[in-house]
Parts: C-alpha cells; sequence; structure tokens
C-alpha cells in the first residue's frame, strides 16, 4: 500500500510525524530515506511528539551517537545508519532488540544496510520539492505497515494528499 503527501512547511512535517506517534504501538518500524535537508529528522520530532515524548526534550540527529531513545507514551528509538558499514555494526548496535522492543524504530538512512528493514513497517521517502516544500512518498509493508498507512489517510488534509 502507498500514500503520497505534500507537505508545504516544516510545521506540516512534523504534523505527518505526531499523526504518526499517536498511532504508534511498540514493535512499530518507520524507516526515512531521503537527502540531507529532506526533513527525517523534523518528522521525527512530530513522531516523538505524538508519542507523547514532552515538546521540551529535544529530538535532535543522531548522526555521531547513531541512537537516541525519547520516554514518551511510548518510547521512540530514533537511529541513523548514515555512517554504518556492515551488519556487524548494526549487530553490535544492538539493532535486532531496539525494532522487537517496547517503542517505536524510527530509522534514518535504513537503506545504507540491507537487513536493517524488517518485513513489517513504514518506509517513508522524503523528496526536496523547493525550500520548504517536500513529498512525502509513504510504502506500508506487511499487516502492521499497511495499517499505519489506512490510519494515518482518515488524518491527513485532502489538501497534503497527492494521487499516486
Amino acid at each position: 500500500m502507498k500514500l503520497r503527501l505534500l507537505s508545504q512547511s516544516a510545521q506540516q512535517t512534523q504534523a505527518i510525524g505526531s499523526w504518526l506517534g499517536e498511532l504508534g504501538q511498540a514493535g512499530d518500524w518507520v524507516g526515512l530515506t531521503g537527502e540531507l535537508g529532506a526533513g527525517k529528522t523534523c518528522l521525527v520530532q512530530g513522531l516523538a511528539l505524538g508519542a507523547g515524548v514532552p515538546d521540551e526534550v529535544p529530538v535532535t540527529s543522531p548522526t555521531y551517537v547513531l541512537q537516541h531513545t525519547y520516554e514518551g507514551r511510548i518510547p521512540v528509538h530514533h537511529l541513523d545508519l548514515y555512517r554504518l558499514k556492515s551488519e556487524d555494526e548494526l549487530y553490535e548496535l544492538g539493532y535486532q532488540d531496539l525494532i522487537a522492543g517496547d517503542g517505536i524504530c524510527a530509522v534514518e538512512w535504513f537503506e545504507q544496510i540491507a537487513s536493517a528493514q524488517p518485513d513489517s513497517g513504514l518506509r517513508i521517502s522524503l523528496s526536496l520539492i523547493d525550500e520548504t516544500s517536500r513529498e512525502l512518498s509513504l510504502v506500508g509493508d506487511g499487516k502492521r505497515g499497511r495499517q499505519i498507512l489506512t490510519a494515518l489517510k482518515t488524518r491527513v488534509p485532502d489538501a497534503m494528499l497527492i494521487p499516486v
């Protein structure tokens, strides 16, 4: 199942993330791709808010530390695989425990390592349109990924939907 959305501001990108966080359950996986500056971390900031992480907690890119966990109604594990080069490094990070754990796992640059994508979840590709606008292409994999997309579509204003 696929869904395409138009975000015309950082606030709209965060709103999309917030809706995902509100829908989030333990074991959910969200993989994010897109060039630098496309809004991956912005989306995770919204996801964290929707998952109940207090808004005074700074949600930042884990590029250099590889992983942050934010506590809320449900924990959000935010990972950045950009600097990883092998499955061994993924294993050392405790990745399998995190994606099967108690929270939502939001993974930037998951495509760096082929085995980083589980069978079920949501893949989101963010593309720059201009300085403030982004196209988000969402693909739901497996039963849970399809459930998330179906529920998300009911929350998104029609003006943000792009025909697939």
